[in-house]
This record gives structure tokens, sequence and C-alpha cells, in this order.
């Protein structure tokens, strides 16, 4: 033990020294980047890019840049590297700075701000898209075995409220690195596009990447201003009903059974909602489901139809909207008579009822009679 001290002693004198060489110097001074640009890469995609400065100081630290996205959404973050990819809408502009840090736990050094700015496209004010709305769908592609699954996209807007008469829309959709123009358009009564389909698109059902979607124009009377946004594939999917649905009763006992929707998830990524009607009373009962399968207890003189819709499951995306409800199956019996013969038995019971007063009103009358035919007899 007492050789091993001076060693320990040693050890941790040097374990200091190295500290403080790695720990940043209060007297150094940190640069800001040069050369900062930013380039558009894609339809809502930039690439920022910077250089580290050539007369940055160089010591046994590692330097980092914070980036700050100033517009149109702001945000921040922190990167080693000397370019970022960001994307976003531009049709507002974009703008963003960078500097260089040097940190520990304890203390923050940073340089002064690199900035640099994109102009928002031109156009005249009024003229672009509103209310730009897409959604996606998929369907089973059984000439593929690359891709048994094809994605279709269906966007809407509504033209500018100050777009001339003469203006004629274009949209254009990015994914990943695919970009594609719209080639099938609905039309208004002007003859202007206001609506797209991409019956194949190259989107993925289960990506996680943005879609990107551009509306430009054009005009003989004014520049059209263009249009981008954003959106989350899990919040504009379409997803299929349920297939295949079917119901049975056995005595009291409703069994309903269905096969996940078409859609490139598994089984197991799907959420359910089972309604079933019960057409007599009128009671409605809802269930959620994580299987495809469901028994109910029912009374057995109704008739009841039956319903069910999907989800994908937020285990395996974020939540996003529910299908279609599946086409109604009608089970059981209702016993619930006809008018007809409600009508019938009422006016059954009611000549009844009369001819019973009738009779009762002859009898009545038929008892003096007797008695004087009695009397005068005797």
């Amino acid at each position: 033990m007492i050789i091993m001290a001076p060693v320990l002693l040693i050890l941790l004198g040097a374990t200091e020294i190295l500290q403080a060489d790695l720990l940043p110097d209060e007297k150094i001074s940190l640069l800001p980047p040069i050369n900062f640009t930013i380039k558009v890469t894609g339809l809502a995609q930039v690439l920022l890019h910077w250089e580290s400065n050539p007369d940055q100081e160089q010591r046994n630290v590692n330097l980092e840049y914070q980036v700050k996205i100033n517009a149109p959404k702001e945000d921040d973050y922190e990167t080693r590297i000397t370019e970022s990819k960001c994307v976003t809408i531009l049709h507002k502009g974009f703008s963003a700075s960078v500097r260089t840090i040097l940190q520990n736990d304890h203390s923050l050094l940073a340089s002064s701000w690199a900035s640099a700015e994109l102009h928002a496209p031109p156009g005249s004010p009024g003229t672009s898209v509103v209310n730009l709305t897409c959604t996606t769908n998929t369907t089973a592609d059984n000439y593929s075995h690359l891709r048994p699954y094809q994605v279709s996209l269906h966007c809407t807007w509504l033209v500018g409220t100050d777009a001339p008469e003469d203006t004629q829309y274009f949209l254009y959709y990015r994914y990943g690195s695919w970009t594609e123009e719209c080639q099938e358009y609905s039309k208004d009564s002007l003859g202007r596009n206001i609506a797209c389909w991409f019956p194949r698109t190259f989107i993925r059902s289960r990506g996680r990447d943005w879609l990107a979607v551009l509306v430009n124009g054009s005009s003989k009377h004014s520049a059209i201003k263009p249009f981008d946004q954003l959106f989350a594939l899990h919040a504009i999917d379409r997803i299929n009903p349920p297939l295949n649905v079917t119901a049975e009763i056995e005595g009291t006992r409703l069994s309903i059974q269905w096969e996940k929707p078409v859609s490139a998830f598994p089984i197991h990524c799907f959420d359910y909602e089972v309604k079933i009607h019960n057409a007599r009373n009128g009671y409605l009962q809802v269930e959620k489901m994580m299987t495809n399968t469901f028994i109910s207890i029912i009374d057995d003189l109704s008739k009841y139809d039956v319903q069910v819709r999907a989800a994908v499951s937020s285990m395996c995306r974020e939540a996003g909207l529910w299908s279609e409800w599946s086409q109604p199956i009608y089970v059981g019996k209702d016993e619930h008579k006809p008018l007809r013969e409600w009508f019938l038995i009422v006016l059954m019971a009611t000549i009844c009822f009369i001819l019973l007063i009738l009779l009762l009103i002859c009898r009545i009358k038929l008892v003096p009679l007797r008695q004087k035919l009695k009397s005068s007899v005797i």
C-alpha cells in the first residue's frame, strides 16, 4: 500500500493536467464561420454550408457549431460538421445563422453569428393557392413483387382570391429524392386546375420522410406567387377499411371476424373499432380492439348491422386517421311486426270487441221479452 500511494498521486496529477489541457482556456477567442451559404437543393429543401474560420486558434479542443433557423419557423440545434440539410417551406423565405461554440459542463464560449438569407419568391399577393390539402391511399399491386403496394396521392386547393381568370396552376411533389409533376388535373368552370391525382407515386406508405408539395402558376396579367407545404404521411394517409368482415349469431352469441386492410403495414400494426347497431331498440355499441375478432352477448330477438374500421397503431407509427367504416353486415331477425300486420290485428280486435258489445246488448234486450212470453203462457 505504501508503494502504491506515490503511483496513485502521480496518476491523479497527470489526470488533472490532461483535464486542464482539455478545458477551454478563458483567453481563447472564438471566430465565426466564414462563407456561410444557403442553397435550395429540392422542393422545400435547403443545404446550409459554411467553413471554419482559417484564423481560428487551434487547441486541443473540439469545436462545434450552433445553427439557428430564424425564419420561417424558429429552430436551434448543434452539429460538429460544417453543413446541414433542412426541410422547410420556402414561399415565405428562409434565413439562418451559425456560430462557433466551445462548451463543457460548466460554461459555453461562442463566437458572433454568421447569417444568410433566401428571399421569398416573387409574385403578386393573393395569387397563390389557398387551402391546399392532400391525402394518400394504398392499393395492392399484383404485378410487382418488388413493390407489392402502391401509394396514390390526391391534392385539392382553391384559387387565390386575387388570381386573374387566366391563371393556371401546376403541382409538384417531392418524397425523398424523387420529384414528380402532376399529369392528371381537375378543373373549375374557368378551366383552372384545382385538383391533382397521382395514381402511382414513389411515396412509401411506411416511410417517415416529409412529403413536400409545391403549387406554382402562370398568368398573362400577373406574376403568380408559388406556395409550398409539408405533410406528415401519418396525418394524411387514408387507411383502407378492413376486408372480409363476417358476422354470425349462435343463440345469444354474436361473433365478428375480419382481415387487415390492404396496407404495407403487417397485421400487428392495426387498431380496430367495431360498431354494432341494434335495429330494434336503436342501441349502438362501439368497441376498440387490437385483434381481428370480437364476440358480444346479445338478445336473439333483434336484427343487427355490424361495421368495422381500422387505424395504424401507435406502436408502428404516429397516430393518424381512421379508415371509413366497412360496408354494413346484417345478422339476426327482427321480431317487429310489419305495420300492415299490426293494423290487421288491431282491426280484428276492434271487430271482435264491437261484436261482443252487440251480443251483450242483444242479450240484455232479450231477457225482458222472454219473461213476457213466459207470463203470457202461464
